[in-house]
């Protein structure tokens, strides 16, 4: 899958295999990330970009986040993460408390609430990731299959500009 063809005319373009599978991965990542999406706002009330919100503030050590830290691990601007974290907070699942490191900062944890609501997202979304993304993949290659995907995402990651 990696031999060097020419590229000439824009059906070559179109048929490289390197371009098809790209594609490929790029059409099921978004059919997933709207199905999967779907039932998250439909089931629980949040959408999927909320949900991994929840669960990076899930991952984090006290006293919380910064609104940095957080637009750095969704590759989105502070000001995208401020208005996503004030609905957040005006549905009570996140709150604002100071930063003990720095009396001028501020920072984001979960609520009781937003820790339910990723735990009752989570089971949501266990089940529909086993349905639409594993059941597909056959037994032997799963665990290979994640692997790659880990490895792509952290490549991907490690080549994203750091935020100043």
């Amino acid at each position: 899958m990696d031999e060097q063809v020419e590229i000439t005319t824009a059906k070559d373009a179109a048929d490289h295999e390197l371009v098809l599978a790209f594609g490929r991965l790029q059409g099921a990542a978004n059919r997933l990330e709207y199905i999967l999406g779907r039932s998250l706002e439909r089931e629980c009330g949040i959408s999927h970009l909320t949900y991994e919100v929840l669960l990076i503030l899930g991952r984090a050590d006290e006293p919380g986040l910064s609104m940095r830290a957080i637009a750095q691990e969704q590759v989105l601007t502070t000001g995208g993460v401020t208005r996503l974290v004030d609905r957040m907070a005006a549905a009570g699942l996140v709150e604002r408390v100071e930063d003990p490191g720095d009396r001028r900062g501020r920072l984001v944890r979960l609520t009781r609430k937003g820790a339910e609501t990723a735990v009752a997202a989570s089971r949501v979304h266990v089940e529909n990731i086993r349905r639409f993304f594993l059941e597909p993949i056959p037994p032997k290659d799963r665990e290979r299959f994640a692997e790659d995907l880990r490895i792509l995402s952290h490549s991907a990651r490690d080549e994203l500009p750091r935020l100043p």
